[in-house]
């Protein structure tokens, strides 16, 4: 493909801050994907798109170009419309798990490619496979067809999706180039639009437990990515909700799992289900869907979504008993409470250290590599703007190693701020962009 081009004159050229074609972007990648290009003139590339960035229609083309580099689905055959959502990452999110059989109620098809916890926020693949049996390894071909089935399914990125994406972020890794709007943008982009989506809402997240901690650099992402969804002719809706608390009252895997299921039942913690509602509410509109609100909360109230998840969870091997009885699910031995010192109200919480605490308490990922204790996490009972006396449990530390959650608990107690006056709590969903 384009064998006339020359590697080093196009990394020359956006080096030098001028402008590269669809051409010359797509010649990078795709002989980079075969092969042809060394790690070493790539990473030049990521460094001078870092330094210089890449303008809307650079970053569409890599993006397009990365999409290309692998099979991109065809789920033509599917009438119902096809809507997914992305979330960049945060503490406690399993909304994931409610969405996806609370919209395929709906008539909408949502075929989700999710993926593992690294860093400090989770996975949703980590918390599916926390139920026994749970397969998110399923083939393209037992991904249609689950999704002509039922609506809906949850699997892992395939090797065939996008593996120029694969590649290029391993050197990302290891360059200092993971922190650029555009790279990230077109990462993101690259794995949704291959699924052959009629639409796509994006959970952009911002505070201190976000990767994108900033608001403003948050919100040139998301603006990044709608333009790219836009651009390839999907439409698609960003959400910008805060992550300076833990969504939700449970963080770990099988923690996670159960409140989602109690979400289902329609016992949700309120946080936890305005940000799903709220996302649940814009795929209808991108669905053509009408609704609202009022029509996701009946689906829950009827047992509809419930019911949905219990055949999601036997269609992928998983055991549907956990629904009715969470001893099936891997569970913690022992619990720590956690007491406040004095009397006051929360000021605030570093949800970025309770992320990093549950990798160390065996809950999370420093590698990719690195198995997990599903079992282990947080019950967070305190958030902030809420009132505590003195002695009351602000969380608990879940752990199967009991010297070890006491360890957890005490450098948990510093991720808590109790101050004497009364504080204004934050909006979660600060803004839809579209």
């Amino acid at each position: 493909m384009n064998m006339h081009f020359n590697t080093s004159a196009i990394i020359r050229k956006k080096r030098d801050g001028k402008k590269l074609s669809a051409k010359e972007v797509g010649y990078l990648i795709s002989e980079y994907t075969k092969g042809n290009i060394p790690d070493y003139q790539i990473s030049a590339f990521l460094m001078a798109s870092y330094l210089q960035g890449l303008d809307p229609k650079e970053t569409t083309y890599l993006m397009r170009s990365m999409m290309d580099s692998g099979v991109i689905l065809d789920l033509s055959g599917i009438k119902s419309p096809r809507v997914d959502k992305h979330s960049t990452g945060g503490v406690g999110d399993k909304v994931s798990l409610i969405l996806a059989p609370l919209l395929a109620t709906c008539g909408v098809c949502v075929p989700m490619i999710s993926g593992r916890g690294l860093g400090h926020t989770g996975g949703t693949l980590d918390k599916l496979e926390s139920i026994p049996g749970f397969r998110t390894d399923l083939t393209i071909k037992e991904f249609k067809r689950q999704l002509k089935e039922i609506g809906v399914a949850m699997i892992g990125q395939t090797t065939e999706l996008a593996p120029a994406d694969k590649k290029i972020y391993a050197l990302r890794d290891v360059t200092a180039t993971v922190n650029s709007i555009p790279l990230i943008a077109a990462s993101i982009m690259c794995k949704k639009l291959a699924e052959d989506l009629d639409g796509l809402v994006l959970d952009v997240k911002f505070g201190n437990g976000a990767f994108m901690q900033e608001y403003r650099r948050a919100k040139q992402l998301a603006q990044t990515m709608v333009q790219i969804g836009r651009r390839s002719g999907v439409k698609t809706v960003a959400v910008m909700t805060s992550m300076d608390d833990p969504l939700g009252m449970n963080v770990g895997n099988s923690l996670e799992a159960i409140e989602a299921i109690e979400s289902l039942k329609g016992k949700g913690p309120e946080d936890l289900m305005e940000v799903t509602l709220t996302l649940g509410a814009e795929m209808l509109k991108l669905a053509k869907v009408r609704g609202g609100i009022d029509l996701l909360q009946e689906r829950i109230e009827s047992g509809a979504a419930l019911s949905k998840f219990r055949k999601m969870i036997e269609c992928q091997g998983g055991d549907s008993r956990v629904i009715e009885d969470y001893s099936y699910l891997p569970l913690p031995k022992y619990t720590i409470d956690l007491m406040a010192k004095r009397t006051g109200y929360v000021s605030g919480i570093d949800c970025f250290s309770i992320g990093i605490l549950l990798i160390d308490l065996g809950g999370g990922r420093k590698r990719k590599e690195d198995s997990i204790d599903a079992s282990c996490g947080f019950k967070i009972h305190k958030k902030t703007g809420d009132h505590v006396n003195r002695g009351t449990c602000l969380a608990q530390v879940c752990s199967d190693d009991r010297s070890k959650a006491q360890r957890i608990a005490d450098r948990l107690k510093q991720a808590f701020s109790i101050q004497s006056k009364p504080i204004r709590q934050k909006r979660i969903v600060r803004e839809v962009l579209k």
